[in-house]
């Protein structure tokens, strides 16, 4: 009896080990663009974004630490350069397995060069690989998570997500005009949650599909980590979003001289209960307005550290600056 009790309980330790695995984050040093890669409990890697062409070894090295060797599924949020830019490059070194994006680009964001060139070099990767175009609603398939699409080709969610759908009483002003109005208003956008945990990427969504995502009515509700829209730009301060997204924590992806916005600095002082900002940069437009060097994991642009997220489904999770090493753990 005892015997098979044993062999019982040996049968279920790996399942439990899993269980209690984290989801990891890494907030990659791109230099102002977007690459994110999400590691799931069952090892599942998801990268959202590939930053510029030059991005592919800052994006190996974090797949390195996290014990990866392939890209399951990449996301590409929208189609410019410094979220599409780095595809050729990194799937020369890491193989991508499925790609989910938008489709197409208006012929207006094409007459940009530079925009245009490195969307025919996208699909010239993606088009020998399977390919998944969500819709706001849409969930992606990957397990051990719950992946839910928000925001893609300029539309976004019709209803409330579960527990969202409160009025926003921060709304007020109408939306703030894009700095792009062509690209990044079409950015897919997702709510990753691990039980408890959740987490809203949404690329550089801006303009009026940002603003409806919060107002009148916050569709999204309350999440413990927000990637900041858009690098942090001055398109994304107001604090209406901040006010429908609840964050406990915001992370800001600007580069030394992209993005990080003085005015959207400003408003993270202010937001309430907003225990953290995390800074994969410190921002030259933020000046006085940069949050303490404890939490900014580069300095300047001579390193290239990631910040890290380690989260549980109970709704706790670790912060990592990978310049100092310290880390700061936030409670269920």
């Amino acid at each position: 009896m005892r015997l098979k009790l044993a062999l019982v309980l040996l049968a279920f330790a790996p399942l439990s080990h899993a269980a209690a695995r984290a989801l990891d984050i890494y907030f990659i040093d791109v230099e102002g663009g977007q690459s994110t890669l999400l590691v799931t409990p069952e090892r599942q890697s998801f990268l959202i974004d590939t930053g510029f062409a030059d991005s592919a070894a800052r994006i190996v090295a974090a797949a390195r630490d996290a014990g990866v060797k392939q890209i399951d599924y990449l996301m590409i949020t929208h189609f410019h350069p410094d979220h599409d830019g780095g595809v050729v490059e990194l799937s020369k070194v890491l193989p991508i397995q499925h790609f989910i994006d938008h489709e197409t680009v208006l012929p207006g964001a094409l007459r940009d060069a530079g925009t245009k060139a490195a969307y025919e070099r996208y699909l010239e990767v993606r088009k020998s690989h399977p390919h998944i175009e969500p819709k706001p609603g849409d969930r992606l398939p990957l397990t051990g998570i719950d992946v839910k699409v928000v925001s893609s080709a300029a539309a976004v969610l019709t209803k409330p997500l579960e527990g969202a759908g409160a009025t926003n009483a921060g709304c007020g002003a109408s939306a703030v005009p894009p700095r792009d109005p062509l690209e990044n208003p079409r950015s897919t956008g997702v709510v990753v949650s691990l039980g408890k945990f959740r987490f809203l990427d949404v690329g550089d969504l801006s303009g009026q599909p940002l603003f409806d995502l919060a107002c009148p009515k916050s569709l999204i509700g309350p999440v413990d980590v927000y990637l900041v829209a858009h690098h942090g730009g001055p398109d994304v301060a107001a604090p209406a979003l901040f006010a429908a997204f609840k964050p406990r924590v915001a992370i800001m992806n600007n580069g030394l001289k992209k993005g990080g916005a003085k005015n959207t600095y400003e408003t993270l002082h202010h937001v309430d209960g907003l225990a953290d900002v995390w800074q994969v940069h410190k921002s030259a437009d933020a000046a006085e307005q940069n949050f303490a060097d404890d939490s900014i994991a580069n300095l300047d642009e001579s390193t290239s550290h990631w910040i890290k997220i380690s989260a549980h489904a109970d709704g706790s999770f670790q912060v990592v600056n990978g310049r100092t090493g310290q880390a700061k753990t936030y409670p269920p």
